[in-house]
């Protein structure tokens, strides 16, 4: 296989989700209702319950819509990392999964590109709300529209890379809604996308400790602090290490000799 093959081989795939997104309007609008509702609902609400000391990357006290704008963020990457996973198993029902995975090009250069592809689409979706928030008058510094696009890009991954995980468990599509309850409410709520997390250990140190080591709260500080032009090296060591781990498991998952495919008689290389 030439080089020119791995690059039509991801073209095609990228095109493929690109279309897919762009058929599916109702997904784009999906994908910014929820945060908006928090944005403009729940945190009128709780700005007056909740207040946000002086916290890095913070220079002062902020509003409670500031805070959780970075949160907001990470709740698009990670429901379009499940999205983008239910496609995965909607493409394993009818049949297609089974041409791509038969394709002469290694599989896991095939999931990357999978895993490629839905990133693309959130990181659109996230700027998208990003736009919607500067006229709501939550704006940050210029430089970090652009500063935080490789931590975007990153969380991005390592979301796609755990919804590609659970993709690889799940055999029947009308079993994903369950499966995606399970992990996305309690890593959204038990993280620091809401609140931070001296908040959280004022309440329970357990809690404290599961929401620090939660991989989704790495994630929103990761952009937290890129979207001020600052760099958080714990949460991108974090971040990329889940990345890793996820990616490689899926990988074997997807692996019909070794993985879950081969048990759940899948298609098979």
């Amino acid at each position: 296989m030439r080089f020119m093959h791995y690059l039509r081989a991801l073209r095609g795939i990228m095109a493929r989700e690109l279309l897919r997104f762009v058929h599916q309007r109702e997904r784009f609008v999906s994908a910014l209702v929820r945060p908006l509702v928090w944005l403009f609902i729940f945190a009128a609400g709780f700005r007056s319950t909740l207040g946000v000391a002086i916290i890095p990357p913070y220079e002062t006290y902020i509003l409670y819509e500031v805070y959780i704008t970075p949160g907001l963020l990470g709740m698009i990457l990670l429901f379009n990392g499940m999205q983008s996973s239910l496609s995965m198993v909607y493409d394993r029902e009818m049949g297609s999964m089974k041409t791509l995975l038969v394709c002469p090009l290694p599989r896991w250069y095939l999931l990357a590109g999978k895993l490629l592809a839905g990133v693309l689409v959130a990181v659109l979706q996230a700027y998208t709300f990003l736009l919607i928030a500067w006229f709501y008058d939550i704006q940050a510094p210029l430089e970090g529209y652009l500063t935080v696009l490789p931590a975007l890009i990153l969380s991005g991954l390592m979301l796609g890379a755990l919804g590609l995980l659970l993709s690889s468990f799940i055999k029947q599509l009308e079993n994903f809604a369950g499966v995606m309850n399970f992990v996305i409410f309690p890593m959204f709520f038990l993280s620091t996308a809401l609140y931070p997390l001296w908040k959280i250990q004022e309440s329970s140190e357990l809690l404290y400790t599961l929401a620090q080591y939660n991989p989704f709260s790495q994630a929103v500080e990761l952009i937290r602090f890129a979207l001020y032009g600052q760099f958080n090296l714990y949460a991108c060591i974090y971040t990329s290490g889940a990345l890793i781990g996820f990616l490689i498991v899926a990988i074997i998952g997807y692996n019909p000799s070794r993985g879950m495919m081969q048990r759940k008689g899948g298609p098979s290389a």
